[in-house]
């Protein structure tokens, strides 16, 4: 190098010349700018980050607002005795509340151990965990494991509920963040012991359990107190993985998974070696296969015809009386944790299904008939419903007489396998199907308690019950209730405020309706001058036209109204049919039983139990309260009772109904240490056999007849009242015999037959039953015979029972004198389509089949 002077110089005059001087300072400004700028770069990030923490954390819920109890609970349904009887959950909510001292410890510190080992320590977060996850992640990639606390699963589940449905990263970070710092707050605020005791009420366990309590039920069939370490450490091993590790259907990864969880107890101290030795030896999944078997054996998911009714009643109250949508009462019902208590009386339910599931309570020979539906993808991709309609309408192009009814499921089904083939023929897929065989004749029943209204009993239909929420025959099907009607339709009112007796006299004779049309007696003979008593006993149907004419068909319409029928047709827009007809039950016909919809058993029923109720008319009530998740009454039901008709004419109507099963149409319904009140009612092509009785205690009404309406066959048409007796008999087994009371308004009071006034010598005389304010004062103007010709017999009887008329009664044949000629009116099925030709016929006759009483039967008084 050269170092000389003139070297040296010329470098140092390089060095301070302008040029150079200038380059330097460049470089200085351009690394002074770098560096300010990453500095504002630094600054700007960090503000935005700041800023953006500061709005995700204030846009996490307020902690004084949310909630981490869990958000389902199962409702549980309970009877008139307090015993449970059915648990309804959602798929989310089969969950039943436990509090932490009923949780054993070991089941706490083997979830604890498995799930959070630092939970009694952290403030919330745990940041050696999130530490320890996240060089997992980094050293290995493997980003499974995590470092969630139990306060934060809680949140996630119990706050943060949508996080299932986080579709981006940056969802899933904002929640996260939230989460952390809300289970910051929640830590502040709440004790450890009850954020444990929520999570433990929270989890999912898998089989549908959610919560301790109601996966120990599943898995151990017993209390989650009753539970060993064994156990416990099972339930704690499913928490990761509910489906993978669930011990019923993977018993070997929840052996392995049970293992890890036992090593954790015994990493901190929570278990001894000795405990961890003998806990690994047990054979806890033979134990878990054994409640299996039991539970599938004892568990009947399928609502009873009670239950399904009852649920419709509870989800209606929820919305009519509390304001829920549709949707929000049944979340609450099957979500909710509801108490109900049900008026149900689960001795008298189980007496109905016993007898409706005895075969020879039927007769010998059953028909089946099919309901059916067909859902397929046709090959362009639409959905294609078909009905069994649409299939009865395909098999009828071949056959025009060809129905829905088979001598066995397996013919039945030949039809549908051909119907469905050729749907399918053009490449259509099957989406859904529903085959079912109902057997025919059907049935229904129905028991009320007439004091409270309380409905105790129902049964819908015979043959098994495949599904909830199924066709319900006792409340949903409505049908002509034949002669049953003339009570509550004519005579009721007749005796009430139209100043008519027991005694009052019609003429039995051939009688037309106003259109022409006859109104036709079962037996098409007549008998003369006829009592209320006798035309009710004998259910004759000319005397039951003549009283509603005189009633008015306005006024029979009211007071069905009042005994609760809903389905009555009155003239108005809603009773427009689809041709234009405005139909109205106001008319004769309906003293008959011929009426626009048909009525259903537990309205028909309701309404002979408020005459048994003294003439007070109860609502049905299935349910008498209902508590809320924290034991509140959220709703009280009280049913208001209204008068319908006064303790006299309903003690009056008792009093002939007692004839119609002792001496009329109803004496296959006698029981032997109780007495029965009750009327008989069949249409005229025997579409539809009633009987509606009561006892002091009870009213039961039983239905029977097909499905789709048609004819029931002469071997059918007697069996329900079998039913009705074999029922009531067993309900009535140990209670007290008792008579019906007779209240002060009535006195016993001897009349002439024929006029129903005072007798006078000569007059046929019968004793009668009457209202004080009805009894006659006039004496009678047609019988004058010297009264030397006639023995002077006085009434001396002190019972409060009248035997007026003659035992004429078959019984068993006593179908033949309880059909009715309803005349013009409209009888549909429970589908609204047309029953009978519409002239039925549930008036009646004796039995005997000639309709005369035999006078010498009655106590003759002379004044």
């Amino acid at each position: 190098m050269n170092y000389g002077k003139k070297s040296t110089a010329k470098k140092r005059t390089a060095l301070i010349s302008r040029s150079s001087m200038m380059g330097k300072r460049a470089r200085v400004s351009f690394i002074r700018v770098l560096f300010v700028s990453l500095i504002a770069l630094c600054i700007a990030v960090t503000c935005l980050g700041v800023g953006s923490f500061r709005g995700v954390i204030d846009t996490a819920p307020d902690v004084d607002d949310i909630d981490i109890m869990p958000l389902g609970y199962a409702t549980f349904l309970y009877d008139d005795a307090g015993n449970q009887i059915r648990k309804l959950a959602a798929p989310d909510s089969n969950r039943l509340p436990v509090t932490l001292d009923q949780i054993p410890v070991d089941l706490q510190h083997a979830v604890v151990a498995i799930e959070d080992e630092r939970f009694y320590e952290h403030n919330g977060i745990d940041v050696k965990g999130i530490l320890r996850a996240g060089m997992k992640a980094l050293t290995t990639g493997d980003f499974s494991e995590g470092a969630s606390t139990i306060t934060q699963q809680l949140l996630k589940n119990n706050v943060f509920t949508n996080w299932t449905s986080e579709s981006t990263q940056l969802e899933r970070f904002t929640r996260k963040i939230q989460e952390q710092y809300l289970a910051v707050q929640v830590e502040k605020k709440t004790d450890k012991d009850t954020i444990l005791e929520n999570y433990l009420n929270t989890i999912n366990l898998g089989a549908g359990s959610y919560g301790v309590q109601a996966a120990a039920r599943q898995y151990f069939d017993k209390d989650v107190w009753d539970l060993n370490l064994s156990e416990c450490a099972t339930l704690a091993g499913i928490t990761q993985n509910p489906t993978k590790f669930n011990p019923i259907i993977n018993p070997d990864s929840n052996r392995k998974r049970r293992k890890e969880v036992l090593q954790h107890m015994l990493d901190q101290n929570y278990i001894t070696q000795d405990q961890y030795d003998e806990t690994l030896a047990d054979d806890v999944y033979s134990r878990i296969q054994a409640a299996q078997e039991k539970n599938s054996s004892t568990e009947n998911t399928v609502y009873t015809y009670f239950e399904d009714e009852l649920t419709d009643q509870i989800i209606n109250d929820l919305m009519n009386i509390k304001g829920y949508t549709k949707k929000q009462a049944t979340n609450l019902l099957y979500s909710g944790g509801l108490k109900v208590y049900t008026t149900q009386d689960s001795k008298i339910q189980n007496i109905l299904d016993e007898e409706y599931a005895d075969p020879s309570n039927y007769p010998d020979t059953v028909q089946y008939e099919l309901d059916y539906a067909l859902t397929v993808t046709d090959p362009d991709g639409n959905q294609v419903n078909y009905s069994k309609e649409m299939l009865q309408l395909y098999f009828q192009n071949e056959d025009p007489d060809f129905d829905l009814l088979f001598d066995s499921p397996e013919d039945g089904q030949t039809y549908v396998d051909k119907y469905k083939a050729s749907i399918l023929a053009n490449g259509s897929k099957v989406l859904a199907e529903r085959v079912n065989f109902a057997p025919q004749p059907q049935s229904s029943m129905s028991v009320i308690d007439q004091h409270t209204g309380y409905v105790k009993a129902l049964i819908g239909g015979r043959g098994e019950k495949t599904a909830s929420l199924t066709l319900n025959r006792a409340t949903d099907t409505t049908r002509q209730p034949g002669s049953t009607f003339k009570i509550v339709s004519t005579y009721a009112p007749a005796l009430n405020e139209k100043g008519m007796t027991l005694a009052t006299t019609f003429e039995d004779e051939p009688y037309e309706y106003p259109d022409g049309s006859p109104v036709n007696n079962a037996t098409r003979s007549y008998n003369g001058t006829t009592t209320i008593r006798t035309a009710i006993q004998n259910s004759i149907n000319v005397v039951a036209v003549k009283c509603l004419e005189k009633v008015t068909p306005d006024l029979g319409l009211k007071y069905l109204d009042n005994f609760g029928f809903t389905t009555l047709a009155h003239g108005t827009e809603a009773d427009k049919d689809a041709n234009g007809n405005v139909w109205s039950d106001a008319n004769l016909a309906t003293a008959l039983g011929g009426i626009t919809r048909g009525v259903t058993n537990v309205e028909l029923c309701a309404s002979y139990a408020a005459i048994a109720n003294n003439g007070n008319y109860i609502k049905p009530i299935y349910y008498t309260k209902i508590l809320d998740h924290n034991g509140n009454v959220l709703i009280e039901n009280t049913a208001a009772e209204r008068s319908v008709i006064k303790e006299s004419t309903a003690f009056l109507l008792t009093s002939a109904m007692e004839d119609v099963v002792k001496q009329g149409t109803g004496t296959a319904c006698q029981l032997d240490n109780m007495p029965v009140a009750g009327k008989t009612g069949t249409t005229e092509a025997y579409n539809d056999l009633w009987f509606v009785g009561y006892t002091p205690y009870y009213t039961c009404a039983v239905w029977s007849g097909y499905d789709n309406n048609e004819k029931l066959p002469d071997y059918a048409r007697n069996f329900h009242k079998a039913l009705w007796k074999k029922v009531m008999t067993r309900i009535h087994e140990g209670l007290p015999s008792k008579e019906f009371e007779k209240p002060a308004s009535v006195e016993k009071l001897s009349v002439c037959e024929e006029t129903g006034l005072l007798p006078r010598a000569g007059c046929p005389v019968i004793t009668e039953y009457f209202d004080v304010g009805t009894m006659p004062t006039e004496y009678c103007d047609q019988h004058f015979y010297d009264s030397d010709d006639y023995d002077y017999n006085y009434d001396t009887d002190s019972s409060d029972q009248t035997d007026n008329t003659t035992d004429t009664d078959n019984s068993e044949n006593s179908d033949n004198g309880d059909t009715d000629n309803s005349g013009d009116s409209n009888n549909t099925d429970d589908n609204g389509n047309s029953g009978d030709d519409g002239t039925d016929n549930t008036g009646g006759s004796d039995d005997n089949g000639d309709g005369n009483e035999d006078d010498s039967s009655y106590q003759v008084d002379y004044y």
